[in-house]
């Protein structure tokens, strides 16, 4: 543990946009102090200054002055290593902390911090942050990896926070971002893609929405207990041959819909339990040419 960190951590929060402001709510009701929040732009400045009065917090446009053990940067992706260079002159960073939260991205993008003696890490969540929404982060599991000393305290807090943190390799991350780009919103791409067959079907928008709630929170019910096999349910499980095939010819009036049922049909042969596949992996070949 670094000096000054046998407690909890004085942390302050680079941007205030929707996972910056949800860790920033999480960390101040687990009881650590948000000694800042820094927003660059006017519309950033502009959510720090709500941000800030909600956890107490100082806003400011840059570092200085800053009391923080710990500097957590929640910008985009693409702004990390820029947000890096423009923090590196701003403070002292000798036995302080720096973390990013990309899921994508290594501990790395913070080198221009790790050069200036800041121990860095990322410490990427997975979960979904939404405007309007602040989900308990209570369980969620934290992937973490950087410097040694960066880790522990990343995991303290990850703790401090009732989340689950756990090690990953920098070689794993792309395909650990991937995966968690599958589990929400590709899913949400995919619940778009439903609503589009839905209005096919004369059923459309909060409408269709507040139709599939039932079916949708059974699904991932069954999926989270049993499994995706016990999971599994519908015509393609059955062998149902010719109810794809009707399937398929009603979404030749929705082309991207088709394209996705086709994919989706096709992995589900492959992963999961069916009848008669040879027979639907015929159906689905005749019908994509």
């Amino acid at each position: 543990m670094l000096p000054g960190m046998a407690g909890k951590a004085r942390i302050a929060i680079v941007g205030a946009g929707n996972l910056g402001s949800a860790l920033a709510v999480a960390l101040r009701r687990a009881g650590y102090a948000i000694d800042m929040i820094v927003g660059h732009s006017r519309r950033s400045q502009a959510r720090a200054r709500v941000l800030g009065k909600r956890v107490g917090a100082r806003i400011a446009a840059s570092l200085a002055g800053s009391r923080a053990d710990v500097v957590w940067i929640c910008v985009p992706d693409a702004s990390i290593g820029q947000a890096a260079d423009t923090l590196a002159a701003q403070i002292e960073w000798k036995e302080k902390v720096a973390l990013h939260s990309s899921g994508a991205l290594t501990s790395d993008a913070l080198s221009a911090l790790r050069a200036r003696g800041a121990a860095v890490a990322s410490v990427h969540p997975l979960m979904t942050f939404v405007r309007g929404s602040r989900p308990s982060l209570a369980g969620v599991p934290f992937a973490v990896e950087g410097d040694a000393a960066a880790v522990r305290v990343a995991r303290r807090i990850v703790r401090g926070l009732g989340g689950e943190a756990y090690a990953i390799r920098k070689s794993e991350k792309a395909a650990y971002h991937a995966w968690g780009t599958f589990a929400s919103p590709l899913l949400t791409g995919l619940l778009s893609t439903t609503e589009q067959v839905a209005a096919a079907a004369r059923v459309r928008g909060k409408e269709a929405r507040g139709r599939m709630a039932p079916i949708l929170r059974q699904t991932i019910e069954n999926y989270v207990a049993f499994g995706a096999p016990r999971g599994f349910s519908g015509p393609i499980i059955r062998g149902d041959v010719e109810t794809v095939k009707k399937h398929l010819r009603v979404l030749r009036e929705e082309p991207v819909a088709r394209d996705v049922y086709l994919a989706l049909a096709r992995a589900a042969l492959e992963f999961l339990p069916a009848k008669s596949k040879t027979a639907l992996r015929r159906a689905l070949r005749s019908s994509g040419q």
